[in-house]
């Protein structure tokens, strides 16, 4: 039986339709694939920053600037804590000196000992240098106040400690209430008992010409005369 040339041809067209559809299958997934390539480099381009954009960050527990309210100075009494911790590091460092002194194959000897005498040396400092502070900055601004015979403008407290139990002790700078301030006075306040230790009154010798009536300052630092 002789082919029929309509079947050849329609063969022939199912062919080249094949073909053709996977031609347009192929340039379809192309294009995707070339979209998918432009849209990632352009998030890349787009996430890119520059060194002068990096800024770093105080946490916000430790940012100064962003406090409201009065700041509550440490309790010098907290030098006790080490103290405790030193003795009782002591007492069992004796302990096993006790029990281990007289076994052959201990490695205890008397190091502990000596080892124990040091951190009790070291654990009474702590206990006899421990003062409470009863005597904060509010209290020794108002002794400061009382004791310079002018009244107080700006003013602002320093701890220090002194002595060789270290007891605390407030550090007092305050000026005039005059715009600008004409005197300015340094005072030295036990923090126990509130005791003056000493201070003085001087005029003030520096130069707040830079500062505008609110004295909220250009931020540049007080020059002196002199």
């Amino acid at each position: 039986m002789a082919d029929d040339p309509r079947l050849d041809d329609a063969a022939d067209e199912r062919s080249d339709d094949g073909v053709r559809d996977e031609d347009v299958v192929e340039q379809d997934v192309g294009a995707d694939r070339a979209e998918d390539d432009d849209t990632a480099a352009s998030d890349d381009d787009g996430g890119e920053t520059s060194d002068a954009e990096h800024t770093d960050a105080l946490p916000e527990d430790l940012d100064v600037s962003g406090y409201v309210g009065p700041y509550v100075f440490p309790n010098n009494n907290r030098r006790r804590v080490p103290g405790y911790l030193y003795l009782g590091i002591a007492v069992i460092c004796v302990v096993l000196w006790v029990i281990g002194r007289d076994d052959p194959t201990s490695v205890v000897n008397d190091g502990l000992l000596w080892a124990a005498a040091a951190l009790v040396a070291a654990g009474a400092y702590c206990l006899i240098s421990g003062f409470d502070l009863d005597v904060d900055e509010q209290d020794a601004l108002v002794i400061a106040t009382k004791q310079v015979g002018f009244p107080v403008g700006h003013a602002s407290a320093q701890m220090g400690w002194r002595g060789i139990r270290s007891r605390p002790t407030w550090r007092i700078l305050c000026y005039s209430a005059e715009d600008p301030p004409e005197q300015r006075a340094l005072l030295l306040i036990d923090g126990v008992d509130g005791e003056v230790i000493d201070w003085f009154v001087e005029d003030n010798p520096e130069d707040w010409s830079d500062m505008d009536g609110a004295l909220t300052g250009t931020g540049k630092p007080f020059p002196t005369g002199g």
